[in-house]
């Protein structure tokens, strides 16, 4: 099993859990919300083989943590992984505050673009198209992964055009617009992620340990067998890593 998305840091008793899910998975990537986060997940997690720690600074508390954006940009050379980072279009978002998202991501690209690229975990949610206009705008940025797409249909080919990867999980999938984002995406390109504990079923965090059940829920969408999908999840993630060891 793996998880492409998780915030694992923020579980309730996060470090037992964190020992289940390192002897259960073979991959779990533990996205981080600020560089500070990220610094203290890291050490923590350290002796966890199979949990990596990716660098992040979450578009929605860009405002709290401006001043971690000198940190965020120090630390992208020795990192393989970067996220969560992006851009969010929600409505509850003003002027200045969208534009110290941009401006944040802007400067993560530049730089990952400048070392040479790097696995990113990409929060786009009200703002795809912008997304997909920056991470154009740069060459060379290594694998970008939008966690939980909801784009329109055109805006998920634009992303595949560019290269774009996805990671999705079951709430994704057992909704109707998901569920039909996730029937036209390359089979190639898809991961899945839990986006726990924010993302959630009934009252339950979704489980870092659920690839399974989104393996399940996929084969059905794509109408191929489960084993296939499996595979093809490890097949992919072969892939990214194979650049960025």
């Amino acid at each position: 099993m793996m998880d492409l998305h998780t915030h694992l840091d923020l579980y309730p008793d996060a470090l037992r859990l964190a020992h289940r899910v390192n002897d259960t998975n073979s991959f779990t990537l533990c996205v981080t919300t600020s560089p500070r986060a990220w610094e203290a997940t890291s050490r923590v997690f350290a002796q966890f083989s199979n949990i990596k720690v990716a660098l992040g600074l979450h578009p929605e508390i860009v405002a709290r943590k401006y001043e971690e954006r000198t940190l965020m940009l120090q630390n992208i050379p020795s990192v393989r992984y970067i996220g969560e980072i992006g851009l969010d279009g929600s409505s509850r978002y003003n002027n200045l505050l969208r534009n110290l998202q941009r401006q944040i991501f802007g400067e993560i690209l530049s730089e990952a673009s400048r070392v040479g690229g790097r696995v990113m975990s990409i929060h786009s949610r009200q703002a795809v198209s912008e997304v997909l206009l920056m991470l154009n705008a740069h060459s060379n940025i290594g694998v970008p992964i939008l966690h939980w797409f909801s784009g329109s249909p055109g805006e998920l080919r634009e992303a595949i055009n560019i290269g774009c990867y996805f990671s999705v999980n079951t709430l994704m999938a057992t909704s109707e617009r998901g569920a039909y984002l996730i029937s036209l995406m390359p089979h190639d390109k898809v991961l899945p992620e839990s986006d726990g504990p924010f993302a959630t079923e009934g009252n339950m965090p979704l489980s870092p340990m659920s690839s399974n059940g989104v393996a399940h829920l996929v084969s059905k969408i794509w109408k191929v067998d489960e084993a296939e999908v499996q595979f093809g999840f490890e097949s992919t993630l072969r892939h990214i890593q194979r650049d960025f060891r």
